[in-house]
């Protein structure tokens, strides 16, 4: 359903990372398709081809986010080539397979918490100057029902650095404010993104559904709305450090 006029984001420049599949590439899609210029991002180069049509462009960007540096380069990059930036969501992540904790070794505990947390502090941090300048100023991070959850077997230190991006959507809310940079997230539930088709059993999916009062699994479309209005100035001006639940009612605050 459609809940914004077709330009209703013209004139935004927005990134979106981790915007390859998924959630981050069904937002892309709508913010292109209501105008807005968007970078996407991969760790691959995406195909500027699979973001449909639309009044905006569309800029590919590839890079490692495990890899120090890599999130600030992508940032710094599409603000020049947007020629600045407005939005900046943060969606890059997964779980990178289900780890026991008496399986993890330091090296798989670093590449979750890189990927999950740290690069998306370091996205945040390059993208402030590029924000402090416009208008509409706004950073939408990806968190997930796991943060509060806890998770499933062997998601310890993914759900946990979901926490943390939860807490550091507040935290960032509150020292970004004064900048006119509004800082929120969403999180969603089980969305049956190809996320869950790698790490979740047919039989824990099946017992997931039955605990959900709407009756049914998320699909992407079901968690874009909830980034749209969180980019969109006009609609969300007097909401940040907020984290947007989105579950059908498996989790009730």
């Amino acid at each position: 359903m459609q809940i914004f006029d077709a330009n209703a984001f013209s004139g935004y420049r927005v990134l979106i990372t981790g915007s390859s599949r998924g959630i981050g590439h069904n937002v892309a899609m709508a913010l292109r398709q209501l105008g807005a210029d968007i970078a996407v991002h991969g760790t691959a180069e995406p195909d500027a081809k699979q973001y449909g049509e639309g009044a905006g462009v569309v800029f590919p960007l590839a890079g490692d986010f495990q890899k120090e540096g890599t999130a600030a380069k992508i940032v710094s990059t599409a603000a020049e080539y947007l020629g600045g930036l407005d939005c900046l969501i943060n969606n890059a992540g997964t779980m990178m397979g289900r780890n026991p904790i008496t399986d993890l070794t330091p090296q798989m505990y670093r590449q979750i918490v890189d990927l999950n947390a740290t690069s998306l502090v370091e996205a945040s941090i390059a993208a402030i100057p590029a924000l402090s300048e416009s208008s509409q100023a706004s950073i939408i991070n990806t968190t997930s029902i796991s943060a509060r959850t806890g998770g499933s077997p062997g998601s310890s230190v993914y759900s946990s650095a979901k926490a943390f991006v939860s807490t550091f959507t507040r935290s960032s809310a509150r020292e970004l404010a004064p900048q006119g940079i509004r800082v929120n997230a969403v999180s969603p539930g089980t969305i049956m993104t190809d996320f869950h088709v790698r790490y979740s059993t047919p039989e824990k999916l099946a017992a997931t559904t039955l605990s959900i009062p709407i009756g049914r699994l998320g699909e992407a479309a079901d968690c874009t709305s909830a980034y749209l209005f969180l980019a969109h100035a006009g609609a969300s001006s007097y909401i940040t450090g907020q984290v947007i639940e989105v579950n059908g009612g498996s989790l009730m605050p």
